[in-house]
């Protein structure tokens, strides 16, 4: 799962760098030559946020099918719980930063289609800050976020792939010493 993880997760980074990049090249968003580069990043940034949130959703099945797999290969053999227990945390650990990212993704989307001069929204900015500036704040955090909450993940995963194997090893020590096929 590392190295399917790692190309999902390094894809996205690129495709969310990539509508990052974009957009600080969109000098003013209201001029006719801008608006190649405005449909671009629109499409990107809608792609880049199913994407994104793909990669999440792909690790929390990746944890709810090892997590069930390790409970039932536990109760058949009698295997020690910490097994579990452990794949069980690390679930637990990555799931509020995958909630995090989701919730920052759509707010990027909302405060780049608030801060869009063609919408209905008249949002002119917040706290001094203009509505072009809040947004491209937004989306460094959720660039930053993202590749920090992916680094979780991966460790997670990783990790988690060792304890399966671990009961893998145990599975078979079990099978062998009874005589069954492994």
């Amino acid at each position: 799962m590392t190295r399917i993880f790692l190309t999902l997760a390094s894809v996205s980074t690129l495709l969310l760098l990539t509508v990052f990049v974009l957009g600080l090249n969109i000098d003013d968003p209201k001029a006719i030559e801008s608006q190649p580069l405005v449909s671009w990043h629109l499409m990107l940034a809608l792609t880049g946020l199913v994407f994104a949130a793909l990669v999440h959703a792909v690790v929390l099945t990746y944890f709810m099918g090892t997590g069930r797999w390790m409970e039932d290969v536990c109760k058949t053999y009698q295997l020690d719980e910490s097994w579990r227990l452990e794949s069980q945390r690390l679930k637990y650990r990555v799931i509020p930063w995958m909630c995090v990212c989701i919730l920052l993704l759509l707010t990027t989307i909302g405060f780049g289609a608030a801060a869009d001069p063609a919408s209905r929204m008249g949002f002119s900015g917040w706290a001094g800050l203009s509505a072009s500036t809040l947004h491209l704040l937004v989306a460094l955090t959720t660039v930053g976020c993202n590749v920090f909450v992916n680094v979780r993940e991966f460790q997670a995963i990783e990790r988690n792939g060792q304890l399966v194997q671990g009961v893998l090893e145990k599975v078979r020590e079990i099978r062998v010493a009874r005589g069954l096929p492994v």
